[in-house]
């Protein structure tokens, strides 16, 4: 049997501050919610109807980690056209990292906003992955 890629965890300093990033921008929900008495508090959120495939898990008590410039480690989520690259961008406000702009095959169009603890978060169209990956074989847009 070959690995299956079920979860990534990241440590958070505000776990409904985080919660509500997730779910507000990256249209994940909480699938899972547990309170440790001695230890950090952790949220699973997923994807709707994906909650059995993979979780973002997030885990209370962290530190925020800040990306410096140039480092473009990030989390990608697929949106449906440009115009919603564009409506999350303008939507983010002061959490907008990286200004929609259009990138050769097979990056596309994209924007990213940092999360409650400095993380970017990459929103695209275009990718050969997700929404849009049709055109994006199709036109190598």
């Amino acid at each position: 049997m070959r690995p299956a890629f079920t979860h990534i965890a990241l440590h958070v300093a505000n776990l409904d501050r985080s919660i509500r990033f997730y779910e507000d921008y990256c249209g994940l929900e909480t699938v899972h919610l547990r309170d440790e008495p001695e230890g950090a508090n952790v949220a699973w959120l997923a994807e709707p109807d994906k909650g059995e495939e993979f979780v973002v898990v997030l885990i209370d008590k962290g530190s925020p980690l800040p990306q410096p410039e140039g480092d473009f480690s990030h989390l990608g989520f697929a949106l449906e056209s440009k115009q919603a690259v564009d409506d999350v961008a303008a939507r983010g406000g002061d959490l907008l990292a990286w200004p929609p702009r259009q990138a050769p095959y097979p990056v596309g169009y994209y924007c990213a906003l940092k999360d409650p603890d400095g993380r970017f978060i990459e929103f695209s169209y275009g990718q050969p992955l997700g929404p849009g990956a049709e055109l994006a074989e199709s036109t190598g847009d």
